[in-house]
């Protein structure tokens, strides 16, 4: 059994090992002179899809966004629990669909919550 793991293990070193190197290498190359390094006041400017900003450069999005996003998340760690109860459904018997059945009330009463609050509609 724990040779299983083993993989599993590699896969979380290779990942950070990536990570790293993704991270280390453009520092080594800019301090090799491979890659240019040389600020500018026309390169550090703002804009955006090559046309100067009209107004103010810093602009706030509404909060409303967020509430999307973690309405859509809460969605996404449902489908992620779900799946793998669907693929062994056979095989864990009735308290793993006790179990479900509660995450997904905890979900839809989350989700009932944001549509009382009003937070999904577009305005």
């Amino acid at each position: 059994m724990l040779a299983s793991y083993g993989l599993i293990g590699l896969f979380f070193i290779v990942a950070i090992l990536f990570s790293l190197v993704m991270v280390i290498i453009p520092i080594v190359l800019r301090y090799l002179k491979i890659v240019p390094h040389n600020p500018n006041a026309i390169k550090e400017s703002i804009f955006e899809c090559g046309v100067e900003t009209i107004g103010k450069t810093w602009v706030q999005f509404n909060f409303r966004y967020y509430f999307y996003a973690l309405v859509f998340l809460a969605l996404d760690v449902l489908v992620v629990f779900l799946y793998p109860w669907a693929v062994q459904l056979r095989q864990l018997g009735a308290f793993s669909l006790y179990v479900v059945l509660i995450l997904v009330f905890i979900v839809l009463v989350g989700y009932v919550y944001a549509w009382k609050k009003k937070v999904l509609e577009w305005k």
